[in-house]
């Protein structure tokens, strides 16, 4: 009568693996960043695969825009200011197609170097040439301490905060540790990961960390041991409780 008991007991043990199994990014101590935290980005972004970007060109280093602003044309009458916005994708091998240049390496560059560069290859099709360059899906991942709660924020300028992104992705959830919020940056090192401590005033001065585009925001959730265990339990424990009763009868008959 007792070996079913004991052979679901063993299930329970064996099935009590899969508790807290959807927790991300376990580290020790070593692999994380506490002190000494960058608040501002100690080097430009660099473009990579995958980036796209717009880029507007004009001669006479720019005079044209200065003119097009003041509403004033070349022959002293007014103008309107035309753009047309076309983006362009930088391929995994690192090169863009951009026109009358063909093929430029773009990736690795940051934004004043993809922009120096253009300016050296048009000078040799325009007078003076004057080149921006906006890099338009920037973005992070943030993880706000639930996994279904997961968000891609995109950023909308280059200083937005660590704070500003967590409020974007709906705030850290009821289950997330606000002392525990990891920032995975990509450096020349590979993935730097930095763990802040929101939960009391003196972390205050991390909430104004400037993100980085491709930065994973995690804050790590509480683990749920009671929860999961009633959970993963609950159907061995009525399959336990009809067996029993089977037996039960089945003895009686």
């Amino acid at each position: 009568m007792f070996r079913p008991i004991y052979y679901s007991l063993i299930l329970i043990l064996l099935s009590s693996c899969g508790i807290n199994s959807n927790l991300m990014f376990k580290s020790n101590d070593h692999e994380v960043i506490t002190d000494n935290i960058p608040i501002a980005p100690t080097d430009a972004y660099r473009m990579a695969p995958d980036d796209k970007f717009t880029f507007s060109l004009f001669t006479n280093d720019g005079k044209r825009i200065v003119d097009m602003m003041s509403g004033i044309s070349e022959d002293g009458g007014t103008q309107r200011m035309a753009t047309a916005t076309l983006s362009y994708w930088i391929q995994p091998n690192g090169m863009a197609e951009l026109p009358i240049l063909g093929e430029v390496k773009m990736a690795g560059l940051t934004v004043k170097e993809g922009q120096d560069l253009l300016v050296k290859l048009f000078s040799k099709h325009y007078n003076e040439p004057f080149v921006q360059i906006e890099v338009t899906n920037q973005r992070v991942i943030v993880f706000p301490g639930s996994g279904g709660d997961a968000k891609i924020i995109p950023l909308q300028n280059n200083n937005t905060t660590l704070m500003e992104a967590l409020a974007a992705a709906g705030g850290i959830t009821e289950r997330g540790r606000a002392s525990k919020v990891k920032v995975m940056r990509m450096t020349d090192d590979g993935r730097k990961v930095y763990e802040v401590d929101l939960s009391t005033l003196d972390g205050l001065k991390y909430a104004d960390m400037v993100v980085q585009a491709n930065d994973y925001i995690y804050v790590e959730p509480t683990r749920q041991i009671t929860r999961e265990l009633v959970r993963e339990i609950t159907p061995i424990l009525s399959l336990i409780t009809s067996t029993i009763i089977l037996i039960t009868i089945i003895n009686r008959l």
